[in-house]
């Protein structure tokens, strides 16, 4: 088994990766297996709701990393995204990808494990958070808690490895979702359960 975890910061070793990475360590001490894949610096297509990703199969913009993400995470049993956290938001380059993963393979999502994890100076972390909660809500995925939400503070580069109870907070998440997905792949085949078909509610007629 293997977990996805995305770093949605531009600094490749910033401490939003310092958070995923205590994450991934305890993963693999658990025995399951993670990759963390960055964003990086480069731009990011907003989506333009031109549906053509449901003619394709994938995003129709193939010059950034969308495409490459939704791959991933087809190879990957769960995922975590991690974020640092801008006026109490995710970072907006990582909503984009987000947005575009999700909507052009939502087939990938379905019923894997899920985690956001948010890093700040000082405050704002939880309606980060919320932000992405709301993608893993609509998709059917377990969302994997801690013992606190999961938020580790720093605002210099590395500091986050100082939060000691930040830090442990990552641990026991990684902990936890080693359990949750040992526990779903007990069972083969895994029974997910039967969905209803979807009944849209549109309330302009």
């Amino acid at each position: 088994m293997k977990v996805l975890l995305i770093n949605g910061s531009a600094r490749a070793n910033g401490n939003t990766h310092i958070a995923l990475e205590e994450v991934g360590k305890t993963l693999q001490e658990n025995g399951i297996g993670y990759e963390i894949v960055g964003i990086g610096a480069k731009p990011v297509h907003g989506c333009i709701a031109c549906g053509r990703c449901r003619e394709l199969g994938r995003c129709v913009f193939d010059d950034d990393l969308c495409n490459t993400l939704a791959d991933k995470l087809a190879g990957s049993d769960a995922v975590v995204v991690g974020t640092p956290t801008y006026y109490g938001q995710p970072n907006g380059a990582l909503l984009a990808l987000m947005q575009r993963v999700f909507y052009s393979r939502p087939d990938l999502a379905q019923h894997k494990p899920a985690a956001g994890v948010a890093v700040c100076r000082r405050g704002g972390a939880t309606a980060a958070l919320q932000s992405l909660s709301m993608m893993f809500q609509i998709l059917n995925m377990p969302m994997v808690t801690s013992q606190y939400w999961n938020i580790a503070y720093g605002r210099e580069q590395g500091q986050a490895a100082l939060d000691t109870e930040g830090m442990q907070t990552m641990r026991t998440l990684g902990r936890n979702m080693a359990f949750l997905l040992k526990s779903i792949h007990s069972a083969e085949p895994v029974q997910y359960p039967e969905r209803e078909e979807w009944q849209p509610m549109h309330f302009i007629r």
